[in-house]
């Protein structure tokens, strides 16, 4: 429980998706979508952080399919070190997302959102997606 609430963010240029477990780490669930052209990302998530007493953030690192860092996830190193530097006090980790976006896109299709709809709720579903992967890798049952 040491690790909860934690916050997961699928990071985008134009937009952001938020997951995050409930305080005990029971349950997670999505939070938002943050629009870059509207919002500053740095600002929103230092104050959701802030809200909910976030004790760990856990950004998707875009890995290749060979494993290895293109562009998409030198991107996503830049955000996190601008992120770490905006909210010093919380840990900040990386998990690999090859495959989130895909599988969770995917994922709403079997549950028959519509794809206007899915737009909307893409970006939290996949960051839901890194952090029930990363949960599933790192807590103890």
């Amino acid at each position: 429980m040491g690790h909860h609430p934690i916050l997961a963010i699928d990071h985008g240029q134009a937009r952001i998706g938020l997951a995050a477990t409930d305080e005990l780490g029971i349950a997670s669930h999505p939070v938002e979508t943050i629009h870059t052209s509207r919002v500053d990302p740095l600002q929103r998530i230092a104050e959701i952080v802030e809200e909910r007493r976030i004790r760990l953030i856990l950004l998707g690192l875009p890995l290749r399919l060979d494993g290895r860092e293109g562009e998409a996830a030198h991107r996503v190193r830049a955000f996190g070190t601008e992120l770490a530097g905006k909210i010093p006090g919380v840990p900040l980790a990386y998990s690999d997302e090859r495959l989130t976006t895909t599988s969770a896109a995917g994922k709403l299709r079997e549950a028959g959102k519509s794809a206007r709809a899915q737009k909307d709720i893409i970006d939290q579903v996949a960051a839901l997606e890194i952090l029930n992967d990363w949960l599933a890798e790192n807590e103890c049952p």
